[in-house]
């Protein structure tokens, strides 16, 4: 169960496509966000990039996963809302019958989460933590209630939940998700529930223009930025039987950005 996964380019699809290569199940949650984009832009390499805000439906994401043969299914949702998670369980259950492992993607700035705090309002502040830890936290809850005999959790924060001026209303809740994180994990260790947390650095999953790019790739040591397979093979891996013993875990995928 995947939430926010309706940019192609993102570490929801990807993770997705990944998930459904090896065989599993998948279920994708998005909410459509109408905001202007530019999808004729392409990238160094030619590929096609949402530069700015990703929108639309999962169309695009489910036409690949038709191409995988893939047993998947797509719910428009809205994860800040307690009815809607609910119905987005009963759903899942009723098709599938259990929920073994829970990728809490979905996040959102509220679209100026990104502001200094001379300019944060309390519209982004509810609108940011709406979704970036009342979501998460709402979608957990549910997962725990309906465990089944095998259970992993994993939490997308970002090296911004560290420090990052500029970002103070979507770090914070980023860094809200990560105790929750390791809170979680006491609690539930007693269920053999895994709850652990990745946070990339930048990652181009089509937000990241050329100009930016220029700017912010001196900041990783290792020279590249993030891509959402590096990111997607993370998650992949904690969700295994090999991660069994790991929780409670901050995985920070960064190239050496964040330590």
């Amino acid at each position: 169960l995947i939430t926010g996964a309706n940019n192609p380019w993102g570490i929801g699809a990807t993770t997705a496509m990944a998930f459904a290569r090896e065989g599993a199940r998948v279920v994708l949650v998005y909410k459509k966000v109408d905001r202007p984009f530019d999808a004729t832009k392409t990238d160094k390499n030619g590929v096609d990039r949402y530069y700015g805000a990703n929108a639309g439906d999962a169309s695009t994401v489910e036409a690949k996963l038709k191409e995988l043969g893939a047993d998947y299914l797509i719910l428009e949702s809205d994860i800040s809302n307690e009815d809607a998670v609910k119905e987005i369980y009963s759903t899942i259950l009723a098709k599938y019958g259990r929920v073994d492992i829970l990728v809490n993607n979905a996040a959102t700035d509220d679209e100026n989460g990104f502001d200094t705090i001379e300019k944060i309002t309390q519209k982004v502040i509810d609108g940011t933590f709406a979704v970036n830890v009342r979501g998460s936290l709402m979608m957990t809850r549910e997962f725990i209630n309906h465990r089944g005999d095998y259970g992993r959790i994993i939490n997308l924060s970002t090296d911004a939940a560290q420090v990052f001026a500029g970002q103070i209303t979507y770090g914070a809740s980023k860094a809200t998700l990560e105790a929750l994180t390791r809170s979680i994990a006491l609690e539930v260790a007693q269920y053999g529930i895994t709850v652990n947390c990745v946070a990339p650095g930048p990652t181009q999953t089509g937000w990241i223009d050329e100009d930016f790019e220029k700017v912010v790739t001196p900041l990783i040591p290792m020279g590249n930025l993030i891509q959402p397979q590096d990111i997607a093979e993370t998650i992949l891996f904690l969700a295994s039987e090999q991660a069994r013993m790991i929780t409670g875990q901050v995985i920070k995928v960064s190239g050496g950005k964040a330590l």
